[in-house]
């Protein structure tokens, strides 16, 4: 005899025989229903979003709660006993199924999407979440759904997910919407025309990159107005997929009869227009994917140059306590991270990172590495008899000598003496990743050249960069600090890669 489970109803509770997205599945049946599952949830941080499953009364095409209540340190669901999974079906079907079966099983998929949209998304829609009851295909496992109109909580498994089903905006940690629904019934539809799914992983690591950047091969065999249906089920942008009604409408009408040859081409050329579209989606995503990447990389490098210019502070501050220490926060770059330090009339100012797109460098022809943030540390005294007020020197965050190796380089420009161009006031001076350093970086004699070498910096190699501003703010602040004899005052060519 089964453990007795009261809520409205009283169930007998039997074999366990399979498992949800988030719990347990068991035979369950009582004097009414005799055939039924229960299923149970953990109570825990999220768990009570099953019961929105409860909620869908109306809604066509989703598995139906007959019961539902609390048991022990479980959510009950009750629900009928479907005659099996999609997934059990494409097990064996062994291959692609008929293309009249697999559009009547998209369209019963879509009916229940259309009906949810603005209600709830489902975010998990796999085969093994829909299952066969009364001769349709219904939704069921509602796990890490939502309601469509609330804002994502922690609790609510935003970063759940199936990888083959999971649309890019999930992997990208975005909210759901129908439209992800509508991406994972793409990849069923697909998987069903296909006999195979359109994007095969198999790690993880594999499934992002294909899900973000890369477009299926195309389906063979298939009406073309289906071809172009999956393709937009799949477009990489949500905004650009067909919203639940539109794909039901479509699905609907794909079974009439042959279209006539003006039509045909027709369709041929909508198939042309989907697939530009779908490969200027891609394109985005990719290019979204690398300014991600771009940011986060240059995050990282901004975190290491302010410990590095911290300890370079410190150890000024340190051996010359008369010396003033304030932020420095020009409008420019608005950074907490910048300070100036005054020693009697010299000033030395560090510049906070910044990052950097991609477009503001990478379309110099110059710009023969990659630069993702900058900074500059700037020295300056009071006129000596000369004009001269002092030098600069510019910190890039790049793979200057090794292509996707990035460190902190520092570097300094000047003037062509060659080209007539005489002294500046600051000499040499810092440059920010644009055209002017570009030119002096890349083939040929220009205006600008290079004065310093590409010198990497680290937090564990500090002394001799320390030891050399250190003693070019004493002499600043003596008012000894003279022009460079020559220039480049060290051989920079050889200290960057080139194409």
């Amino acid at each position: 005899m089964g453990e007795r489970l009261l809520l409205a109803s009283e169930w007998t509770l039997g074999e366990r025989i399979g498992r949800g997205g988030f719990g347990r599945v068991l035979e369950a049946s009582s004097d009414r229903v005799p055939n039924a599952v229960a299923k149970l949830v953990p109570k825990g941080p999220g768990a009570e979003r099953e019961l929105l499953f409860v909620d869908l009364a109306g809604a066509q095409n989703v598995v139906p709660i007959i019961d539902s209540g609390e048991w022990r340190d479980n959510w009950v669901l009750i629900m009928p006993r479907a005659d099996k999974s999609l997934r059990d079906h494409i097990k064996s079907a062994q291959g692609r199924l008929p293309l009249g079966e697999a559009l009547t099983i998209l369209a019963d998929i879509a009916t229940a999407l259309s009906d949810l949209r603005g209600k709830v998304v489902h975010r998990d829609l796999k085969p093994e979440n829909v299952l066969l009851l009364d001769g349709r295909w219904c939704l069921a496992d509602f796990g890490i759904s939502r309601y469509a109109e609330a804002t994502t909580a922690p609790d609510t498994q935003k970063y759940a997910k199936t990888h083959p089903y999971a649309a890019p905006e999930q992997w990208r940690g975005i909210r759901a919407t129908s439209a992800t629904d509508v991406y994972a019934l793409g990849v069923i539809g697909y998987e069903l025309l296909a006999g195979n799914r359109p994007f095969l992983g198999p790690s993880e690591h594999d499934f992002r990159e294909q899900h973000l950047h890369k477009n299926p091969e195309p389906l063979s065999g298939v009406p073309l107005p289906i071809v172009a249906l999956i393709d937009e089920c799949l477009f990489k942008g949500p905004d650009a997929r067909p919203n639940p009604s539109n794909l039901l409408a479509r699905l609907t009408r794909a079974v009439e009869a042959t279209p006539s040859a003006g039509l045909a081409q027709l369709q041929q050329a909508n198939l042309a227009e989907v697939n530009r579209i779908r490969d200027e989606e891609r394109a985005a995503s990719e290019a979204r994917s690398e300014e991600e990447r771009r940011e986060e990389l240059a995050q990282a490098g901004i975190r290491s140059l302010i410990r590095m210019m911290d300890y370079l502070k410190d150890s000024i501050l340190a051996n010359a306590p008369a010396a003033a220490c304030s932020v420095n926060i020009p409008k420019t770059r608005p950074s907490p991270e910048g300070w100036v330090i005054g020693l009697n009339e010299a000033r030395l100012t560090f510049e906070a990172p910044v990052s950097l797109e991609r477009h503001a460098w990478g379309h110099h022809p110059g710009a023969v590495f990659d630069v993702v943030a900058h900074a500059n540390l700037r020295l300056i005294t009071s006129n000596n008899h000369e004009g001269y007020r002092g030098r600069s020197h510019s910190l890039w965050y790049c793979d200057a000598q090794t292509a996707g190796e990035y460190h902190w380089y520092e570097t300094a420009f000047t003037h062509s003496p060659t080209l007539g161009s005489g002294h500046v006031p600051n000499d040499p001076y810092a440059l920010n990743p644009a055209t002017d350093a570009a030119d002096a970086i890349g083939p040929g004699l220009t205006r600008v050249q290079v004065a310093r070498p590409f010198t990497p910096l680290s937090i564990d190699a500090m002394d001799e960069f320390v030891d050399r501003w250190a003693g070019w703010l004493a002499l600043a602040s003596q008012g000894k600090l003279q022009r460079p004899m020559l220039m480049p005052e060290k051989q920079a060519k050889g200290s960057w890669r080139v194409r």
